[in-house]
């Protein structure tokens, strides 16, 4: 279906295509009128759609389109009745407004427009517009992913003006109903078929001519001809899918006219007026201002965009024409519908009432609707946990809730247009809970259980369907009772595979409720055996006895990681009121390598650790401080291959509560490793003096000592283009740091080096020195083709190179085309095209486009072609 879709497409396409070069043949291009126009659509149902098809046509000529032929992108097509029209939209410019409705057999992207002829004459930038169709498209996507999917609506016409040496901008204006992002491309303008216009060019400016991707001003700076322009422009629709991201959703296209008119006029200036964002349910008003040079000149201020299209409580803009200047007053009393992810377009537009050219100026002004953060928060201790809720946002369209949590305030003062919690206060997003009405929060840490003696801070935010935020509630904090011990060391005493030894220590609870948990009590000191599973250990009743060394541990292959429960048993009422966090002891893994060795350590607690002590012996004796990193890695590169070293760790942290154990230390297993050179040395970084006389390459070469002290040999290698298999050339043993390469035939291309230490590590290829070819070719300027053997064919005088192909044509005098070839040695025989009959003796002129090799950096691209042309003398009398 979908393929039969496309088939049907094209040939209307091609089948009006055929018709248009029809009519043109006849002669008949009375139909030359269409300037700009574009097409929106709109949901009304699951499949069905209404488009609009807008176009501004000009008024003074005969042709005139009471219907179109419009396709709808599923094979089908309809002739639209024009539905509405508006004259003096500017000079000699109507509106044409034409609506029809239609259901789409299902899901699908679907591309609909329209062609019709022909543009109006004269655009500059469009060769022979007056033969040019005019045609447009706009995509539809259907998919279950989204339930709805209305196009931007293009508030700002098509039609514009400008003036030379005058900067221009244009804004589309463009309204997405359903909040979806959008960005701006430029594009070619269309014709038959669909397919870009023929010698189409953007216009000429004395600095630039850009559309921004984010904002869609069309800025042109400046033009430099008087006359009639078309652009064309993409707006694309960005849907936020979750768990996909932003997804294309649909385009429109505009093309759009802009006249240029001499500079006899200056255009109005609006202030600046910045961007901003506004509390829903609150009022945004504000002033915008305008002034001419031109002081008898009338400036009218208008406004169009988002805010006032809408039917809740839409934006208003009061502003009254006036000599010179004008003011307006912008007030919009936003509710909590108008919350969305992406901003509303507000264009503000300046016009004054020159006779001979009105101008205008506009200024794009971006507003944010956000919605009110949660209020009255609060973070309550329960067990091992931490009760959070807060009240219902004040806005029913909101959808759920993101909570943020980290430990310590951050103190976040959000600015007007910050939304959520941004990352760089720490905070971190632990849960998201769907619906209105979810307004509380068990933070039990995934159910590990929160640490104790630890401050916990949270904000939350409301969240709006399109993943719009709204601004964060105020922070609020909370930390468990100490009603649990609190665990504190995890420390190897001994490293041993089968005998190793850790010392445990918990602080008893200081806070335990006599009511709820009356005693007598125990501890039960657990280690894991596998994630998530424990085994008991010891167990004490005294609560003074916080200390206990596990035995006949594998500490030398695995860290051990501990937890201690307290019971309540209180005869007839046993039960277990809660357990520790688990700690690990440090663990420690070394990776040797070229004179060092490479220290990576894991190290999982509820206090937290500010830093960590390395501790080093040569292989016995005492251990000794050698640094210190508040990182889990480290790297020990002083040493001496072969040597035997040993290293522990020793973990320095606390927790944040006083009364505790601080600061508390724990070490790592033993671990011992000998440097070896493992590694391969760094790439040496090369460079080359290309000689395209002598055609060789000096190259020389730099190695860094940190890894490259013991190169043996270096390897050169080619390739002949950037990013092929390379070729080795030649070896150079060291210490020798450079080599002259001769080259055959040509030396483009690109070349690197490799090192090879001494023992066998090979490293791998550096960056690429590249040199583009030295093409050589000159051609004579007399042959004598009298089959004596000498200088019978002309050729090039000297063995070409770097030359992929050429296109030579020779001409006689009176302008005929006696011999073509692609093939660089040209090999002509003095015969018509070397088919055996002889040319006349004379002189002959030839034009040789010479096609070389290409950058060998850049090889897709072709470069232009070298032209050569000059004169042959052709004599079958050889020179005595």
């Amino acid at each position: 279906m979908k393929s039969n879709s496309i088939i049907s497409d094209f040939l209307s396409k091609f089948c009006y295509a055929v018709l248009a070069l029809m009519v043109l043949s006849t002669g008949f291009v009375a139909a030359t009128h269409n300037r700009a126009g574009e097409i929106t659509y709109e949901k009304l149902g699951t499949y069905t759609y209404r488009a609009t098809i807008v176009t501004y046509t000009k008024t003074s000529s005969p042709a005139d389109r009471p219907e179109l032929e419009f396709w709808w992108g599923d094979g089908t097509r309809d002739t639209v009745p024009r539905s509405g029209i508006v004259f003096g939209v500017g000079p000699d410019v109507q509106k044409n407004t034409y609506v029809a409705t239609h259901v789409y057999p299902g899901p699908g992207s679907f591309t609909m427009y329209f062609l019709d002829e022909n543009r109006n004459a004269n655009v500059i930038n469009i060769p022979g517009s007056v033969n040019i169709p005019f045609y447009v498209e706009t995509q539809l996507i259907i998919s279950p992913a989204f339930l709805t999917n209305s196009s931007p609506q293009l508030l700002q016409p098509p039609i514009d003006n400008g003036a030379v040496n005058r900067l221009f901008i244009h804004n589309p204006n463009a309204f997405d109903p359903d909040g979806d992002s959008l960005s701006y491309e430029l594009t070619e303008c269309k014709g038959f078929g669909g397919q870009p216009v023929p010698g189409f060019v953007y216009p000429s400016a004395s600095v630039s001519f850009t559309l921004d991707s984010v904002t869609g001003d069309l800025v042109w700076d400046s033009p430099q001809l008087v006359g009639e322009y078309n652009v064309a422009m993409i707006i694309r629709e960005w849907r936020n899918i979750p768990g996909v991201g932003l997804l294309n959703i649909g385009f429109v296209t505009r093309d759009m006219q802009i006249t240029i008119y001499p500079p006899l006029n200056d255009p109005p200036v609006i202030t600046a007026v910045s961007d901003t964002c506004v509390l829903a349910g609150s009022v945004l008003a504000f002033s915008v201002s305008a002034s001419d040079n031109n002081a008898s000149e009338t400036v009218t201020l208008t406004a169009t965009g988002g805010p006032f299209t809408l039917s809740q409580n839409p934006a208003v803009f009061v502003s009254v024409p006036s000599q010179g200047s004008a003011t307006g007053d912008f007030q919009w009393s936003t509710v909590c519908a108008h919350v969305r992810r992406s901003p509303y377009t507000v264009v503000f537009k300046a016009e004054d009432n020159n006779a001979q050219i009105p101008l205008v100026d506009l200024e794009s002004v971006s507003i944010t609707v956000v919605g009110p953060a949660p209020l009255n928060p609060q973070a309550n201790p329960s067990g091992n946990a931490l009760q959070l809720s807060w009240d219902q946002s004040s806005c029913a369209e909101a959808v759920g809730y993101h909570i943020y949590r980290r430990i310590s305030v951050f103190g976040f003062n959000p600015g007007d247009c910050e939304t959520g919690v941004p990352a760089y206060t720490g905070y971190v997003r632990i849960a998201t809970l769907n619906g209105l009405t979810s307004t509380s929060y068990i933070d039990n840490d995934n159910g590990a259980g929160l640490a104790p003696a630890v401050e916990y801070c949270y904000m939350v935010a409301a969240f709006y369907p399109d993943g719009a935020e709204s601004y964060a509630s105020v922070e609020f904090c909370g930390r468990l009772i100490r009603d649990l011990p609190v665990l504190t060391n995890a420390d190897v005493e001994v490293t041993d595979a089968l005998n190793g030894a850790v010392n445990i220590a918990w602080s008893k609870p200081t806070q335990i409720d006599p009511v709820q948990t009356p005693g007598p009590y125990r501890y039960v000191l657990q280690r894991e055996t596998s994630p998530g599973n424990f085994t008991d250990v010891v167990t004490y009743t005294d609560l003074n006895d916080t200390l206990h060394t596990e035995t006949g541990l594998n500490t030398a292959g695995s860290d051990q990681a501990y937890r201690v429960q307290l019971w309540n048993d209180t005869p007839g009422n046993v039960f277990l009121a809660g357990n520790t966090r688990a700690g690990s002891t440090v663990f420690l893994n070394i990776n040797p390598g070229d004179r060092k060795n490479r220290l990576q350590w894991t190290s999982e607690v509820p206090w937290t650790n500010d830093y960590f002590r390395i501790y080093r012996n040569n292989g016995s004796g005492p251990f000794t401080l050698i640094d210190s990193t508040a990182d889990l890695t480290y790297t020990d590169d002083t040493l001496v291959n072969g040597n035997l070293y040993c290293y522990y760790i020793q973990s320095v942290g606390a927790y944040q509560d006083t009364g505790l154990v601080n600061p508390i230390l724990n070490r790592s297993q033993q671990v011992c490793a000998t440097p070896v050179d493992n590694e391969a040395p760094c790439p040496p970084a090369l460079s080359g003096v290309a000689n395209c006389e002598a055609l060789q390459i000096e190259f020389s070469w730099f190695s860094n000592d940190s890894c490259g002290a013991d190169i043996g040999i270096v390897e050169l290698y080619f390739t002949p283009v950037s990013g092929a298999s390379p070729v080795l050339l030649t070896t150079i043993n060291a210490p020798a740091t450079s080599v002259t390469y001769l080259g055959t035939g040509s030396i483009a291309g690109c070349y690197s080096v490799l090192a090879v230490d001494t023992n066998g590590n090979r490293g791998e290829l550096g960056q690429p020195f590249c040199t583009g070819p030295c093409p050589e070719d000159e051609l004579p300027n007399i042959f004598t083709p009298d089959n004596n053997q000498v200088n019978d064919v002309y050729h090039p005088l000297l063995p070409y190179r770097d030359i992929v192909r050429v296109d030579m044509r020779i001409f006689n005098r009176w302008g005929d085309q006696v011999f073509k070839t692609e093939d660089p040695f040209i090999g002509w025989d003095g015969t018509r095209n070397n088919a055996g009959v002889e040319c006349p003796e004379g002189v002959y002129f030839y034009i040789c486009e010479v096609f070389e090799t290409p950058d060998p950096t850049n090889p897709s691209v072709q470069q232009a072609p070298r032209v050569l042309n000059g004169f042959v003398h052709l004599t079958r009398t050889s020179a005595p």
